[in-house]
């Protein structure tokens, strides 16, 4: 087995997050579920939002979050449909969920690279 087929085996195998969004839940908080960012997660966003991680946009963590989000069935939960919903949004709800997806994801190191 090559390292390449290793490691996406090993991706495979990854957990996944959740992040509990109260003001999207009815009685209980709406559950949304993710993988870590990845390079290819990053290089997709970087395409219309070039300073992606030094200075994210509203837009741009409104798109990283319709990437990313799941439902806990593993089917996307958002598509690029809903971004005006989601755009109207508070900015603290965004930065919350926003920063749970982003969480892994060390901006200095990759900018250095």
């Amino acid at each position: 087995m090559s390292i390449a087929s290793r490691i996406a085996a090993k991706r495979a195998e990854r957990d996944r997050s959740i992040v509990e969004v109260d003001e999207w839940g009815d009685d209980i908080p709406l559950k949304l579920y993710f993988t870590d960012m990845t390079a290819r997660d990053i290089e997709r966003i970087q395409r219309k939002h070039k300073d992606f991680l030094s200075n994210p946009t509203l837009s741009a963590m409104v798109e990283a979050i319709i990437l990313k989000c799941e439902d806990e069935n593993g089917d996307k939960a958002f598509s690029l449909e809903d971004k005006p919903i989601l755009m109207g949004e508070t900015i603290g709800v965004i930065a919350k969920v926003f920063g749970a997806v982003l969480g892994a994801v060390d901006v200095e190191d990759h900018e250095k690279n």
